[in-house]
């Protein structure tokens, strides 16, 4: 994700017709191991600074105004409290993308005067096609909550919205395309039993959802006006929703949602103790 936040944003500048204040000014990439600093350089050259080790981490976040938390939830801790971190983030920018980590638990690893943003994108982000939710601190001015807005409009769609809802977005985005996938790969399962060529069904499966979900974003109807469309009396439209609906494929769904937000809530948790 880390990869993708970097791309977006860097081919969104080249594409800017103007200089943004509130654009990164440039970007420093820390990471643990020698190999995957190779990779960085591999994919963007000069364009972005690699450093790696604990040591770099210290060294990345003296040097920068804005800093991106982009690790698993299980590790946040560990590396906001490694030496020299907190010193090296006071009064700056923390952006969070670490799923159950809560800006209360962040403010604690770090200092009273950095300022915390969670960001909850998803993987579509690596084709500019993501949807991010970020959440401030209450100490977050205009300023920082825009920054990071413009950071992650450039991958996709973005909103902000109240922290309490982002175990509910982590469920619903961040692993949402998991389950649209299960869903298209199911979709082309049928095609295929009914003879078309597996990457022909598989093409036809992900536009129809790509194309259904566009319809949805770009005129504002309700999906069941989409679907009411589609659906002529005694036609096989009809006889597919019965079917689905006798798989019960809404609640199924729908408790799909509510059990990866269960577990998106513990994320974050400390496993000997909470914290």
């Amino acid at each position: 994700m880390g990869i993708a936040i970097i791309r977006g944003t860097l081919d969104s500048m080249a594409e800017a017709s103007s200089a943004n204040e509130l654009q990164p000014g440039g970007f420093t990439a820390c990471v643990h191991h020698q190999s995957s600093a190779e990779k960085l350089k591999a994919n963007f050259g000069d364009d972005i600074k690699v450093l790696h080790g604990s040591s770099g981490n210290v060294k990345g976040v003296s040097e920068a105004d804005v800093i991106l938390l982009c690790t698993k939830p299980q590790v946040a801790k560990a590396v906001l409290s490694s030496p020299g971190i907190q010193e090296a983030l006071r009064g700056k920018l923390l952006i969070s993308i670490c799923a159950g980590v809560t800006i209360d638990q962040l403010q604690t690893w770090t200092t009273p005067t950095t300022t915390i943003i969670r960001a909850m994108p998803n993987t579509p982000c690596k084709i500019r096609e993501g949807m991010t939710i970020i959440s401030s601190s209450p100490s977050a001015d205009d300023r920082s909550t825009e920054f990071a807005t413009n950071i992650f409009s450039t991958l996709g769609r973005c909103r902000v919205l109240e922290e309490k809802h982002l175990d509910a977005v982590t469920a619903l985005a961040g692993s949402g395309p998991a389950f649209a996938c299960v869903m298209l790969e199911a979709l082309a399962d049928g095609g295929v039993m009914m003879g078309l060529p597996r990457e022909v069904a598989t093409e036809l499966a992900a536009q129809v959802l790509q194309g259904a979900a566009r319809m949805v974003l770009t005129t504002g109807a309700h999906p069941a006006a989409i679907k009411d469309s589609v659906t002529t009396p005694g036609g096989c439209t009809i006889a597919g929703l019965l079917t689905m609906e006798d798989g019960k494929i809404r609640s199924t769904l729908a408790r799909t949602i509510q059990e990866a937000a269960t577990v998106a809530s513990t994320l974050g948790r400390d496993k000997k103790k909470d914290d």
